[in-house]
């Protein structure tokens, strides 16, 4: 039987994502500053450790070790020339930890680090290559989607879903990263755009899910109401990633300070929300996805949604 397609499954049930990558590379030895992307060629077993056991705590999407793999990213830790081979080892690797379950391995991009002109040096020709070259990459290694992360800028954003247009990606996903204002009152990009205006702009261009993730203050509450403004605008499918909520410096290493079981208590109302993909971001561990695959389950099973796995 032939596997859905990303935007297809999560129609019949909701699925779970995993959690954080980079806090979990630093507690496997990565130093702060280098380069993880590249774990995917020196370390991949650490890597795979890592993706093993977002799947051992009920993970059914992974997002690849690749969110600063795009060769402008890479080319300051003296990586550029691997591009295609850490892209293409990051899917395999997820795949790989998928062992023999049908899960989903979401090619993930993330921003270029830098501004485009007129604000910055960046040309958007530099960008569109440096994109371009890394999502057909990820569709070569043979992810299911790919995901176009922590965004700012509609510009950005734009170029990203071209991109991954171009390479022939199944699905793909946009995610705006939101700032809560410092009133209290609302939240939107650094650049300064509203979830309704990304939805919005989102489904103009073509993509397959609108999402958020990471963020100041981007809780699950605020997460919530990101979702119903989405779901204001758009049909499209959600996808909610927040941090495990705030960084705080404890015996100067930087931790999240919302455990498991207070996120958790959150979910409910997110998934009755219309959420279609859940998952976690900055700070969140296998702990956190653990908790949430009992949240979920349990929802659906009140829902009556069938719970089976698919297997390959």
């Amino acid at each position: 039987m032939t596997k859905k397609l990303l935007q297809e499954a999560i129609l019949d049930r909701p699925l779970l994502c995993d959690g954080a990558m980079g806090t979990q590379l630093m507690l496997a030895g990565l130093e702060q500053g280098n380069c993880g992307e590249a774990w995917n060629l020196s370390h991949p077993e650490r890597v795979l450790g890592i993706q093993r056991r977002y799947v051992e705590a009920g993970s059914e999407c992974l997002l690849t070790n690749t969110f600063g793999g795009s060769r402008i990213m890479l080319t300051r830790h003296g990586e550029g020339d691997h591009v295609v081979a850490i892209n293409k080892a990051g899917v395999e690797i997820a795949r790989r930890a998928f062992g023999d379950s049908d899960g989903y391995v979401i090619g993930d991009i993330g921003p270029f680090g830098g501004l485009m002109e007129p604000y910055g040096d960046f040309t958007e020709a530099r960008v569109r290559s440096a994109f371009e070259e890394q999502a057909a990459a990820l569709v070569e290694g043979g992810a299911d989607a790919i995901i176009v992360e922590t965004q700012t800028s509609l510009e950005e954003l734009l170029i990203g879903i071209e991109s991954a247009q171009k390479a022939g990606a199944p699905c793909i996903i946009g995610s705006m990263a939101y700032d809560v204002t410092l009133d209290g009152s609302t939240f939107r990009t650094m650049m300064g755009i509203e979830p309704e205006r990304a939805a919005e702009f989102m489904e103009q261009h073509g993509a397959h899910i609108v999402a958020l993730n990471c963020g100041t203050r981007m809780d699950m509450v605020r997460a919530l109401t990101a979702v119903e403004r989405y779901k204001s605008v758009t049909r499209l499918p959600v996808m909610v990633q927040p941090n495990a909520g705030q960084p705080k410096l404890v015996n100067m290493k930087v931790v999240y300070d919302e455990t498991p079981e207070q996120m958790v208590k959150d979910l409910p109302p997110m998934l009755v929300a219309g959420a279609n993909i859940v998952g976690a971001c900055c700070g969140s561990t296998p702990d956190h996805i653990r908790a949430f695959r009992k949240t979920m389950d349990e929802f659906m099973e009140s829902k009556g949604i069938a719970l089976e796995r698919s297997r390959a």
